[in-house]
């Protein structure tokens, strides 16, 4: 993974995704803390990241961004039309300006801050502990060294993958965006039925977590198609062919399609581009 070299990296907001981001980029060495600024309005947050990063901190987003070489923007999406016109006057003209706030267009975000190399990207919630995945899509004044800073940026949360547009950032916010909340759930129904079993909470926890982790992994690494590892667990006549048959029989297959699909409509009208 090469360095973030000398660049001068700016985070609009000091949020959980910020602080992950910052967080990743300073364990793996790719910048150094003076390196960083974060501009965020509450004093107690300040000085949480400064004690927590030794990262220089900033109250006024226009100034924190004069200067920089790359911007992140990680405020929410509902409060971007105060947080970004103000920063158009005090951006560099070469500045990289990377958003990964959810829905927010990159036709909005060039409207509030004029033409500008500019990355969309959705990372998720497990970046927090460095095993996130980030799609992400740049425009065409984007060149190649800012986009190689991009992916070098983004991988500090974990993998990542460029897409060819913004839609495709769409899709990827309906399946790996909102992906760790269907995951959780079915994390939670394996424990609850470890639980109805007869099992003590704490050891269905460790069970249900390590076979999911375990599970992903092992289809990570594996070459082999997903169905034929799911039919290498299933013995004719056993306990898991059972199972799978109840969960065919209650729909999981359409309900996990339904769900992402929901997600992607919801993304999609809050960006506005569907309305009804």
């Amino acid at each position: 993974m090469a360095s973030l070299g000398n660049a001068h990296i700016t985070f609009i907001g000091g949020g959980t995704m910020a602080e992950a981001l910052a967080r990743g980029i300073l364990g793996r060495r790719l910048a150094a803390p003076g390196q960083i600024t974060v501009s965020e309005p509450l004093a107690e947050r300040r000085a949480q990241l400064a004690e927590a990063l030794g990262v220089v901190v900033a109250e006024e987003n226009a100034e924190a961004v004069r200067g920089a070489d790359i911007v992140v923007l990680a405020v929410k999406p509902q409060v971007a039309g105060a947080a970004v016109p103000p920063l158009r006057e005090a951006l560099r003209r070469e500045a990289l300006v990377l958003s990964i706030m959810a829905g927010v267009r990159i036709g909005t975000l060039e409207g509030m801050l004029g033409p500008i190399a500019l990355v969309r990207a959705m990372p998720n919630t497990p970046g927090q502990v460095g095993e996130g995945i980030t799609a992400w899509t740049r425009t065409p004044a984007v060149t190649d060294a800012q986009a190689e800073q991009a992916r070098t940026l983004l991988s500090a949360l974990g993998d990542e993958v460029e897409v060819a547009g913004e839609d495709y950032v769409d899709m990827a916010t309906a399946l790996s965006g909102s992906g760790p909340a269907y995951v959780f759930l079915f994390l939670e129904a394996l424990v609850d039925a470890g639980v109805q079993m007869g099992l003590a909470r704490p050891v269905a926890e460790r069970l249900a977590l390590q076979t999911v982790r375990g599970a992903a992994v092992y289809a990570q690494q594996s070459p082999l198609h997903l169905a034929v590892l799911r039919n290498m667990v299933t013995s004719p006549g056993g306990t898991t062919a059972e199972g799978l048959f109840a969960l065919e029989q209650g729909g999981l297959r359409a309900s996990v399609t339904q769900a992402v699909l929901a997600s992607y409509r919801k993304a999609r009208k809050l960006g506005g581009m569907d309305t009804a």
